[in-house]
């Protein structure tokens, strides 16, 4: 009974000893098909399939998109990543470059600067700059000059930056004094130096004029219409005031008498 015993426990310890050597075998048989995957970042495909074939992988090349970075042509991406293990024979995946976005710069001289940056933004490209500059017969609002020019090609997502005219400072003058001067006389200064005549009224009479003989203050009776200004007319009053700061085509009002 005891030998029957023992004779199956050595049975069992044989057929365990042989499932794990089995099973040891199987693993070493299995990873010792295993693989890194290679780095295949910025080579050419040609290159990419020797490095893949020099392990025992496949390579198919399944998408391709435009990159900044890498040059047109090249790998930019792959699928297991480098290092991965995998087993031999296995097929690696990579997106090749079509190298960066190259775009037409527009020509938007002559237009204004709101359809300028429409034009320029629904190309896809930005605006980096506006100067703005003062020009004698040109319009206001206009684009004068651009950087990179126009019809330029291989410009890789650019920014662009534009001059525009501006409408031209009036010419600013210190306003002088025509105080005591005739109306004609300061009318024709105004006109000449490229202001504006305004608003001229007459003085109005003192309401009382003190009695020869008395103290008294008697009152003075309207006759007639209203006095007109005329071009020998006094000026006792302007606005803007002598000494204030004023811009040519300022509209310049007198009093006088």
């Amino acid at each position: 009974m005891r030998s029957a015993f023992r004779f199956v426990m050595i049975a069992l310890v044989l057929l365990i000893v042989a499932m794990l050597s089995a099973l040891t075998a199987m693993r070493f048989a299995i990873h010792g098909q295993e693989v890194a995957v290679p780095p295949l970042i910025g080579l050419a495909p040609a290159e990419a399939e020797k490095a893949v074939a020099m392990v025992g992988l496949q390579m198919s090349i399944e998408r391709q998109y435009y990159s900044p970075q890498i040059p047109e042509g090249r790998v930019m991406s792959q699928l297991p990543l480098p290092g991965t293990k995998v087993r031999s024979g296995w097929q690696i995946r990579v997106a090749q470059s079509l190298g960066p976005t190259r775009v037409v710069i527009p020509d938007v001289t002559g237009q204004s600067e709101h359809a300028a940056d429409l034009n320029i933004r629904r190309r896809g490209l930005e605006i980096a700059s506006t100067a703005q500059v003062e020009t004698s017969g040109i319009p206001a609002d206009q684009v004068l000059a651009q950087s990179p020019p126009a019809n330029a090609t291989q410009v890789l997502a650019p920014k662009i930056s534009l001059l525009v005219t501006s409408a031209a400072e009036p010419q600013a003058f210190v306003m002088p004094s025509f105080v005591g001067q005739p109306l004609g006389s300061a009318s024709q200064t105004l006109q000449d130096a490229g202001f504006k005549l305004g608003n001229v009224s007459v003085a109005a009479l003192s309401d009382t004029t003190a009695d020869a003989g008395t103290n008294a203050a008697a009152p003075v009776v309207p006759q007639g219409p209203p006095a007109q200004p005329t071009p020998a007319s006094i000026v006792i009053l302007q606005a803007p005031a002598a000494g204030q700061r004023v811009v040519a085509g300022t509209m310049i009002s007198f009093e006088v008498r």
